[in-house]
């Protein structure tokens, strides 16, 4: 069985003296040790706090940055390979191909991320895989949504909150390589 693939998504904000910052690279860690080959926005933050403990742990870690980012951000210097988009839809693309998908709490942009990932899997767009959001503050959103948005039991049902990082990795057990194996620095076609 090929490598299985898992996206994380979390907040570029966050130092390595916070707490997120840490819990980040314990769940960078865990996927490593699990076998997993980790995609990370490829920046600084959480991505750099995963990046990090992945490549330390013996890991695999891809970060997927944007060609028109590159005067004002830099990958982290963890990054096993950098794969570098065209432009946030590519980015994006590439991102949401993995097998499984992890969110660690973050901003508009961890949202927006989530939000792709699991319309991708409400609509059939993709084949169903585990969505899981780590912590308190996705407990408090998924709630949200159930209240404030038109959902049905069914749609709430593909996302998985997971109380903690150490709760990550058994969710994730079962999950199938999806057969998308990236080639190139770039996104084809970008």
């Amino acid at each position: 069985m090929p490598p299985r693939r898992v996206t994380v998504f979390g907040s570029s904000r966050v130092v390595a003296s916070d707490l997120e910052y840490q819990e980040a690279a314990r769940l960078g860690r865990l996927l490593a040790e699990a076998g997993y080959i980790v995609y990370t926005g490829g920046y600084a933050g959480a991505m750099e706090a995963v990046s990090r403990s992945v490549v330390e742990s013996g890991g695999v870690a891809i970060g997927v940055t944007m060609r028109p980012w590159a005067k004002r951000l830099q990958a982290n210097r963890w990054i096993t390979r950098e794969v570098v988009a065209s432009d946030m839809f590519a980015r994006l693309r590439w991102l949401t191909e993995s097998d499984a998908y992890v969110a660690l709490p973050g901003g508009a942009g961890t949202l927006s991320e989530v939000a792709l990932a699991w319309n991708l899997i409400q609509t059939g767009s993709i084949d169903p895989r585990p969505l899981v959001l780590v912590g308190p503050r996705w407990r408090a959103l998924v709630d949200c949504f159930q209240r404030a948005l038109s959902v049905e039991p069914r749609d709430l049902a593909l996302l998985t909150v997971a109380d903690s990082v150490e709760d990550v990795v058994p969710r994730l057990t079962g999950i199938r390589h999806t057969g998308i194996s990236p080639r190139s620095k770039t996104y084809p076609n970008t």
